[in-house]
């Protein structure tokens, strides 16, 4: 990631299953959320249904974007050729004028004539009347037509125009899990993060650098001191009470002031400890070169 578009903090709070909290900030606009989830397995697909609001603000003008996001599904869980799809109506909201948007997903079956991954949707104005229409797929491109008039579900609009297109793939990008040209950044070593940033995990880097079976080695490695860890935590919380349970480092609940949901919200913590270089307050979850050595 190039420091000077934005900076980014994303961290795994706590729970089962866990809540993860991410915070990025550019010198135009602020995004944040936080995040679980609730799964169904039905025997040929798994349902995974997000669970949180996304919170999008632009600096400049003050405008102050949510929305929810929608199930995805994976067929051919135990039988067959894996493939996803998305289902469901994501409603997005801006807060300072009241205008919103209605966007669903439409679910793909096999004896439907309609395209695959469709997604169709409107922008309404605050006082609910259609004001522009959306239609596309979500894997490819979206377009959008300004309402002239309507009745009722009956519009009528000027010529769609694309909006969105998705980006050429990378050369050889299915040797690299079909990553985009940010994606394949977000690993990039960075000698100034914090001791318990996810690009320090030494697994992570032996299987970038296609050491699999020492990848797997360390993997292992540190899952067992992570599960060493978790007992030690448990036995402290039994004998000190709730106390002594985790306490993220650089989250912290708070109520919404825009939703009045009680979420996990960035300290500014992190930037000024970067800036100092003080890592005191974090745990040691990985290891020294000479014990990476020795595991691998």
């Amino acid at each position: 990631v190039v420091k000077q578009w934005y900076q980014r903090r994303v961290a795994i709070t706590a729970g089962h299953p866990p809540v993860s909290a991410l915070h990025v900030e550019h010198d135009n606009w602020i995004y944040y959320q936080d995040f679980s989830m609730t799964s169904k397995f039905r025997g040929k697909y798994l349902q995974v249904f997000p669970i949180g609001t996304t919170h999008f603000i632009v600096k400049s003008t003050g405008h102050h974007y949510t929305w929810n996001k929608v199930c995805t599904t994976v067929h051919n869980i135990i039988v067959g050729k894996l493939w996803v799809d998305q289902s469901g109506e994501i409603l997005v909201k801006e807060h300072k004028t009241g205008a919103s948007a209605r966007v669903k997903f439409h679910p793909y079956s096999y004896f439907s004539r309609e395209t695959p991954r469709r997604v169709t949707g409107s922008v309404l104005s605050p006082d609910g009347s259609p004001k522009f229409e959306l239609q596309g797929t979500w894997d490819s491109s979206m377009s959008c037509a300004e309402v002239l008039s309507s009745e009722g579900d009956n519009w009528d609009t000027a010529e769609h125009q694309t909006r969105w297109v998705k980006n050429t793939p990378l050369e050889d990008s299915d040797k690299i899990y079909n990553f985009t040209a940010m994606a394949v950044t977000l690993n990039e070593p960075d000698e100034e993060v914090a001791p318990t940033d996810a690009r320090r995990r030494p697994d992570q880097r032996l299987m970038e650098e296609q050491k699999f079976p020492a990848a797997n080695n360390m993997k292992l490695t540190l899952e067992e001191a992570q599960r060493t860890r978790r007992r030690a935590r448990e036995a402290k919380i039994a004998a000190e009470g709730p106390s002594a349970k985790y306490v993220p480092k650089w989250f912290a609940k708070r109520e919404c002031e825009i939703t009045g949901e009680e979420i996990w919200r960035f300290t500014d913590e992190y930037w000024q400890c970067k800036q100092s270089q003080t890592w005191d307050r974090c745990p040691s979850l990985y290891m020294d070169d000479e014990q990476e050595e020795d595991a691998t």
